[in-house]
């Protein structure tokens, strides 16, 4: 039986190596940081438009359906961001002239950001169509809002 004796110089080098493997070498370490900060920073809303769509219907100065649409768009732009899952409909509390409405925002947002993409989608709409509209929608990168003088499900 032979025994085979490793140079001690040889035997430390290995311990160091090993003991290197249990530390990580700092520039790991920092990306690991840099990491958990990235994905725990807050998103920015992208506005870009994707699609407005404006029903062919109108209403007139003084149809009642203007304070029904102004209450459903201010609260869809208010509630939907507290909503589970940023998803929410509602129906306008005035019986002489209802209004429907539904607003999204992608999950990936804050609760404020979802707010700022709501409130440049309904400005798109009153951009893109003029007149006083029955129905709108507006579909942005981040979020979509629409109202219509009929109930609807999307």
């Amino acid at each position: 039986m032979s025994l085979t004796h490793k140079p001690f110089s040889s035997t430390m080098n290995s311990i160091k190596h090993h003991r290197n493997m249990d530390n990580p070498p700092k520039h790991v370490t920092i990306v690991i940081i840099l990491l958990c900060l990235w994905s725990s920073a807050e998103s920015v809303p992208n506005t870009n438009i994707i699609q407005v769509l404006c029903n062919s219907g109108v209403y007139t100065s003084g149809d009642p359906f203007g304070i029904s649409l102004s209450y459903v768009l201010q609260d869809l732009e208010n509630e939907t961001p507290s909503q589970k899952n940023y998803d929410y409909h509602n129906i306008s509390p005035y019986p002489n002239s209802f209004a429907y409405g539904h607003a999204t925002c992608n999950l990936n947002l804050t609760s404020s950001d979802c707010k700022t993409c709501l409130g440049v989608a309904k400005s798109d709409i009153f951009s893109t169509c003029q007149t006083k509209r029955i129905g709108a929608r507006s579909v942005i990168h981040d979020c979509s809002i629409r109202y219509e003088q009929y109930p609807f499900d999307d």
